[in-house]
């Protein structure tokens, strides 16, 4: 709102950012409300009987956002769901109200995740999913129970796809270790795919602001980071799809979508 400038938006996964209100944004990343999209479709694959699903999510606007697509997939796709909403700082003791169900969807600050996670599990849910399982080591504090845990990822650099615009992962990773000294995150990734799209739409629209959200609005392409289109009526990227990944054996495996898994899905939770 502070500026009349095109902004390119490579680190907020939120779906506010859309047309009409937000009509001068080119988002990158996937909005989080498609975060548990893949959680429920690789549910559904391995167990077509599943009905019902708990969600627990924080009132920050993230936790909504995420929680809003996961009530509208998971209703699509056939399941009864039923949300316990919570104060930062309080998932713990919203856990506790949360009611037994087939699938445990849990989504808030990161600190919350952990508290909600020692008192949730393991528990009998045959899948759990947590926004902060797709993330290196954020649930690290809880130990094994964060085995066989599902989370979204925005990228990983081993299941990249071949691009056609910019320089593939390896060469990234490999500059980005001499540079940094660490492996890239996906926040990395995002800013480096934003200006790989970003150079593309200097050289096919030109300079002026007007020019470039013209041809970032009709450009179709693969960078390190995936598949960049932007929806024609909303803004939001809808080219990038966000991966599902579990925990098995002390690593995140990408496990959905099954054309760039790399492993298949541990079903149920407990098995």
């Amino acid at each position: 709102r502070a500026t009349e400038r095109v902004v390119w938006n490579h680190g907020g996964a939120t779906s506010a950012l859309r047309c009409p209100e937000f009509p001068r944004v080119i988002n990158i990343l996937s909005p989080a409300s498609s975060y548990p999209d893949g959680v429920f479709r690789a549910v559904r694959s391995a167990d077509p009987g599943a009905t019902s699903v708990s969600l627990l999510h924080g009132s920050t606007g993230f936790g909504r956002d995420v929680a809003s697509g996961a009530a509208n997939i998971a209703r699509e796709l056939g399941f009864e769901v039923r949300a316990v909403p919570f104060e930062p700082g309080s998932a713990a003791q919203a856990a506790a109200t949360l009611p037994a169900a087939d699938v445990l969807l849990v989504v808030g600050r990161f600190e919350d995740e952990v508290a909600a996670a020692k008192a949730l599990l393991p528990g009998a849910w045959r899948a759990a999913s947590f926004a902060g399982a797709g993330v290196e080591d954020v649930l690290a504090p809880v130990g094994e129970l964060r085995e066989g845990l599902l989370g979204p990822a925005q990228w990983t650099a081993s299941t990249a796809p071949e691009p056609d615009e910019g320089p593939d992962a390896a060469w990234f990773v490999e500059k980005f270790r001499r540079v940094a000294g660490s492996e890239p995150s996906y926040p990395a990734v995002q800013a480096f795919a934003a200006g790989v799209i970003c150079a593309r739409c200097l050289r096919d629209g030109g300079t002026e602001d007007e020019a470039q959200l013209a041809a970032a609005r009709r450009l179709e392409c693969t960078t390190l980071y995936g598949s960049f289109r932007l929806d024609p009526e909303t803004g939001l990227q809808a080219g990038h799809e966000v991966l599902i990944v579990q925990w098995q054996d002390g690593a995140r495996r990408v496990v959905w979508p099954p054309e760039r898994a790399e492993r298949s899905p541990r079903y149920p939770l407990l098995a």
